[in-house]
């Protein structure tokens, strides 16, 4: 195993304390219960939105904490939910009197911790809505999951609906824009290798070095299949195809499309992958109107894609244009 790390298991919270260092203008980090919370918070009125899962998906979900996304995040150990505790003292933090949106993405522990701190929470007084995100067509259900795994759509409902409660929409309202996200997008992804957690000290699974695996979770748990490796505009027609016959998309469509870096791939190839992206759904008649290419929601050093579609329309559209200013994502300020 080689990563700049001191000791395992103080990972998370040197990682928190750099962070906290570096954005402190954006961001305060709590510890013992771990969770980042935007430097103003509580905003007086405003819906506060948490998120949180566990680490190793950087900049997911701490980085996106901050002006027109995430008010909150609570971070786990490397590839484990936070605890209830986190959550319900990060939900306290972010509570400005209009109500609290937990955006949960589809693993076990995760939302059964969130349920327990949104009930916590209300016996306390607050009022807590939660959407999950569960926009993964690779798998039904994995090793993590009962139902589809919640990916890449996670940001994109962070983004929107970070700028509907910023807009001081009601909770209500904020969440019915969460499950209209959900509703109108799709993700899959696939990986090239592995990854290294620290504590375990070597690869989560083995791969050859002349194959790739189709479907693959932000764990590293398998995916829908394991095959030679293929060329990019192949690869990208075995995740696009399900993505789209999944909805369905159809044409006249228009969509955000979200290529994202599983961690240890390079920009010149997610911006290829970009490429084969756009013309297989312009073949379908479909129309990228708004795209995001980078590492947003990452395996620690995986190397892979995964490719999300949003069918937009105008309130999403303006939502997604809105100013935003997180350590990871920035524009319009």
């Amino acid at each position: 195993m080689k990563k700049l790390i001191n000791h395992p298991e103080n990972v998370v919270t040197e990682a928190l304390q750099g962070m906290e260092s570096a954005h402190a203008d954006l961001i305060k980090v709590h510890y013992n219960p771990n969770y980042i919370v935007r430097a103003d918070a509580p905003v007086s009125g405003k819906v506060g939105l948490l998120s949180g899962g566990g680490s190793g998906h950087e900049p997911m979900h701490g980085g996106f904490v901050g002006y027109g996304m995430l008010d909150a995040a609570c971070p786990g150990a490397v590839f484990t939910s936070p605890t209830p505790d986190q959550m319900l003292e990060a939900t306290k933090a972010i509570n400005g009197g209009a109500g609290v949106l937990h955006i949960v993405k589809n693993y076990t522990g995760d939302v059964m911790n969130f349920e327990m701190a949104a009930d916590l929470a209300r016996s306390e007084g607050i009022e807590v809505e939660a959407v999950v995100i569960d926009d993964d067509v690779a798998v039904q259900d994995s090793l993590y999951t009962a139902g589809r795994r919640g990916v890449g759509l996670t940001v994109l409902a962070e983004k929107i609906c970070g700028a509907a409660a910023e807009a001081k929409h009601s909770l209500q309202e904020v969440t019915e824009v969460c499950r209209k996200v959900n509703s109108q997008g799709r993700s899959m992804g696939m990986a090239l290798t592995s990854c290294t957690v620290p504590h375990a000290g070597k690869p989560t699974f083995e791969i050859g070095e002349d194959e790739m695996e189709i479907g693959i979770g932000i764990h590293g748990e398998p995916g829908r299949q394991r095959m030679k490796i293929k060329t990019a505009a192949e690869i990208v027609e075995m995740l696009v195809k399900p993505i789209v016959e999944d909805l369905p998309f159809k044409s006249g469509d228009e969509v955000l499309a979200f290529v994202n870096g599983m961690g240890g791939t390079p920009l010149i190839e997610l911006y290829l992958v970009y490429n084969e992206v756009q013309k297989l759904l312009s073949a379908h008649g479909i129309k990228i109107t708004r795209h995001l290419i980078g590492s947003y929601i990452t395996s620690l050093e995986m190397a892979g894609t995964s490719v999300t579609l949003l069918k937009l329309d105008d309130q999403l559209t303006k939502l997604w244009d809105a100013p935003v200013k997180t350590p990871a994502l920035r524009w319009g300020m």
